[in-house]
């Protein structure tokens, strides 16, 4: 686990290279196709190197739930442990950590007619005015939200209306599954110094524009029948780019406001970090990252088969 920018994939690709694993990939972005460049997605030769997962399964125009997360990966641990090898869940999807550590919350589907009407709303009033609507009804997600966070605002007022409760008190009636049966080691890539992950985020969103992030959105908008309110065109990169193609933010803009974005989603993934337990910590600027992170599971591997465990 780690914020973006912080070389997950790159240390997947190291341990790769020392044991036996199969990558499944905790990123919601990765697992829309044709959104490569602004994903960072692994390359065609890491990926024919390596067997990666859950990465190009649906088009940009579908959503891809917390749940049905959940369910693929659990279903894929099992396969490749059946197969003698290690699954490796690598991203920054912190959600999606949560739901195999904790189970889900009950929370209803998504309705379609629900949000389109607060997505009216929202048009006329501005995200502030409706994420002080949110503060009257559930103050406890309201203060853990942005006023321009209009996904998060949008999901808690529907869920507000479909059944009349808080989204921060129906996500505390999680359903608990059984444990699973494999045991877990959490690994988090943290930075000692925030100000070189900064400059790793501005160069690496540099290198999208360079690399044709405009010009992938635009390719997409001709094949799909793209929105900007799709959760796929939310995702960091693509809504600034697409604000870009529609004449809302300057070349410089979306330059700014890119890192900008990504700065902030570095920060709330590095929050999520220090909330969750059980987790051994490794500075991801280390020169010799991917030597401490083998010795580590190494031990702890060994350690679990001398305790019995599969």
């Amino acid at each position: 686990m780690g914020p973006t920018a912080s070389g997950k994939s790159t240390l997947a690709m190291q341990i790769a290279a020392r044991m036996p694993v199969e990558i499944i990939s905790v990123d919601s972005a990765q697992a829309y196709r044709g959104m490569d460049v602004g994903t960072a997605k692994p390359s065609a030769a890491e990926r024919a190197a390596v067997p990666h997962h859950l990465i190009d399964i649906i088009d940009p125009t579908d959503a891809y739930s917390t749940a049905r997360f959940r369910e693929d990966a659990l279903l894929l641990i099992a396969e490749i442990a059946g197969r003698g090898r290690l699954p490796l869940l690598v991203g920054g999807t912190m959600l999606y950590f949560k739901s195999l550590r904790e189970g889900l919350s009950i929370l209803p589907q998504a309705d379609a007619g629900v949000r389109a009407a607060i997505d009216a709303r929202a048009a006329r009033q501005g995200w502030p005015a409706l994420h002080a609507e949110l503060a009257r009804v559930d103050p406890a997600t309201a203060v853990r939200l942005q006023p321009a966070d209009a996904q998060r605002i949008q999901r808690a007022l529907e869920v507000h209306q479909l059944t009349g409760q808080a989204l921060s008190r129906l996500q505390e009636q999680r359903q608990f599954a059984p444990e699973p049966p494999y045991w877990p080691i959490r690994i988090a890539l943290i930075p000692r110094e925030r100000a070189v992950l900064h400059r790793r985020i501005e160069e690496r969103f540099e290198a999208m524009l360079r690399h044709g992030l405009v010009e992938e959105l635009r390719a997409l908008r001709r094949q799909f029948a793209l929105t900007e309110q799709l959760p796929s065109m939310r995702t960091v990169g693509y809504r600034q780019a697409w604000a870009h193609l529609e004449g809302v933010l300057s070349a410089g803009e979306l330059h700014d406001r890119g890192i900008f974005a990504t700065r902030q989603l570095a920060k709330r993934q590095l929050t999520w970090l220090r909330a969750t337990p059980d987790v051994q910590a490794f500075d991801c600027l280390a020169d010799d990252l991917a030597a401490r992170v083998h010795a580590y599971l190494r031990a702890r591997l060994e350690d679990m088969q001398a305790a019995g465990a599969s």
